[in-house]
């Protein structure tokens, strides 16, 4: 039985290795509005509070860092693309860009001087 869960799972089932389940709440504000989200986890980790909060900040550290390149070297939330798979094909050149930039090691730039720099050669 899942403690603290009240449940027993089907050892045969696709979950049978689900050992804890998570819940973190999150609140931001912007200007005057608040929001809460709550999102929940489930792992075939044991329970344990304080990893399933590192693992939590860790992807969102990930993800805030990604989108945050994303937005502010390729102004990709001001793409105004909507159409059939245009918004996919182009998320997937974007990544392409970020990824082979940050491979771009001689010059240590960050993510947008490096685009401006390969936009100028004329060599490539």
């Amino acid at each position: 039985m899942l403690p603290g869960i009240g449940f027993q799972l089907d050892p045969d089932s696709v979950w049978s290795n689900l050992k804890s389940v998570g819940m973190v709440e999150s609140i931001g504000q912007v200007d005057d509005k608040t929001t809460v989200e709550t999102p929940y986890f489930m792992s075939s980790l044991e329970s344990n509070g304080e990893q399933l909060a590192n693992y939590v900040r860790s992807h969102w550290a990930i993800e805030n860092s990604l989108h945050w390149v994303l937005d502010v070297a390729l102004k990709q939330d001001d793409c105004r693309i909507r159409k059939d798979n245009a918004p996919q094909n182009f998320a997937v050149m974007r990544q392409i860009a970020v990824n082979l930039l940050g491979k771009e090691n001689p010059v240590k730039r960050g993510i947008k001087n490096k685009q401006f720099l390969a936009a100028m050669d004329n060599n490539s």
